[in-house]
């Protein structure tokens, strides 16, 4: 007999997992969610001491929707009796390692949430989703009906393609840091390719420790500086569900040129990690000693190859239009991430409805558009910016998400939700 559920969610990253704690009290959803892997993980590569979130605390999985949860971050610390040390420690902002560990006891505690399980695919059969499951230990087979699917598979980590024949344990990228942080021995120069905060608090811990190794660290960016992210107060409005509504009623040409203009929103760094590294520039630089670091902005590494032993990158300052190249031994890529449609959709490839580009049409309930003989929903958590904004994959978003998820569900009747979040008007009413 096959288990029936009204919501099955692939993938347990922080936004399904939120969407997992916010469904859990809810006695007319039944649900069931799943990951490969074998515990919660987040972005394991880039714990660096010292690291932090670049949103408050409030952005956990629940509190901005549900601030009484006892899946908040509050009742996190509560349980684990860190409340005092939080309150001392005066920080909106909490080390990253801490968010993971929050998570992790989330992820452990709920019962609706099955790690070792494998997704194999997702088909649409006589009125149902049939979810393929697959135990990652055991290789036994199960299949799970759904009424609804959500898909928070996360996204994948983006290489250029003329570094990508080179990937290896010294060319890797940042999202596997601390995994190829000992291959990083021997090497006397380290290429970091990437501003963004990933770039930012790599390109900070090489630097520190070029006294003890030798290194020298390079640090390059197509952007056009090393910029600090927007981070004033009302800059911060473009991450609230009324700017999500906003960008939802533009065009979609109009959003596909907007959203890459607005790269300080998303994409660019803290002002506090500027600030540290800058610091240490400043301490290393006493005395008239040579700092052992190149930064450069507006340049575009374009080609790649192996070069004595080590790496040659054909780079190009792009203001200036000039070539020039790059010798190093070591490269790390801070090139960002992607969403991308995962082959366990396949099954479902001639029912959905995509755009002219190949990517999901997602309604205002981040429901994927399908085809008419679908009754059910596929959901999907990170994979809309193109249609939401910037605030896709912004962590303080999740619960507001998930929440429109539930009530998509239920008619409403899940969470109450506001209907104004920001003092700016983003646009005229018709």
């Amino acid at each position: 007999m096959i288990d029936e559920y009204d919501l099955v969610g692939v993938g347990l990253g922080p936004f399904n997992l939120g969407l997992a704690a916010l469904a859990e009290p809810l006695d007319d959803v039944r649900a069931l969610f799943v990951d490969g892997r074998e515990a919660f993980s987040w972005h394991p590569g880039l714990l660096l001491e010292g690291a932090r979130l670049q949103v408050p605390f409030l952005a956990d999985l629940v509190s901005l929707v549900d601030p009484t949860s006892r899946w908040s971050f509050l009742a996190y610390l509560r349980k684990h009796d860190r409340l005092f040390p939080f309150y001392f420690a005066e920080r909106f902002q909490i080390p990253r390692r801490e968010y993971d560990d929050y998570c992790r006891w989330v992820a452990e505690s709920l019962p609706s949430c099955r790690f070792g399980t494998r997704v194999q695919a997702v088909r649409w059969d006589a009125g149902r989703f049939l979810v393929e499951l697959c135990d990652v230990a055991t290789g036994a087979p199960r299949v799970v009906a759904a009424r609804n699917v959500v898909l928070g598979v996360g996204t994948e980590p983006v290489v250029p393609p003329s570094v990508e024949p080179l990937l290896g344990a010294h060319v890797f990228h940042a999202g596997r840091y601390l995994e190829h942080a000992p291959a990083l021995a021997g090497a006397r120069d380290v290429t970091v390719i990437g501003s963004g905060q990933s770039g930012a608090e790599v390109f900070l811990d090489l630097l520190r420790r070029t006294d003890d190794t030798g290194w020298h660290v390079r640090w390059l960016t197509r952007s056009p500086a090393f910029a600090p992210m927007e981070y004033s107060k009302l800059g911060l409005e473009h991450f609230t569900p009324d700017y999500t509504r906003y960008f939802r009623q533009l065009s979609q040409p109009v959003r596909d040129r907007l959203l890459p203009a607005q790269w300080q929103l998303y994409k660019a760094i803290s002002a506090e990690t500027i600030a540290e590294i800058h610091d240490v520039l400043y301490e290393r630089s006493i005395g008239g000693r040579t700092v052992p670091a190149t930064l450069m902005a507006n340049v575009a590494v374009e080609g790649a190859g192996v070069d004595a032993g080590g790496y040659a990158l054909t780079c190009r300052q792009t203001q200036q239009d000039r070539t020039f190249e790059v010798r190093t031994d070591r490269v790390v890529l801070a090139t960002g991430y992607a969403a991308r449609r995962p082959a366990l959709l396949d099954p479902l490839a001639d029912l959905l409805d995509l755009d002219e580009r190949g990517r999901y049409r997602v309604d205002s309930d981040y429901r994927v558009a399908l085809g008419p003989a679908v009754t059910g929903s596929l959901f999907v958590q990170n994979a809309e910016a193109h249609t939401h904004g910037v605030g896709a994959p912004d962590l303080g978003l999740g619960a507001w998400r998930s929440a429109t998820i539930l009530n998509a569900l239920t008619g409403g009747k899940a969470y109450r939700l506001p209907e104004r979040t920001a003092y700016t008007s983003f646009g005229i009413e018709a």
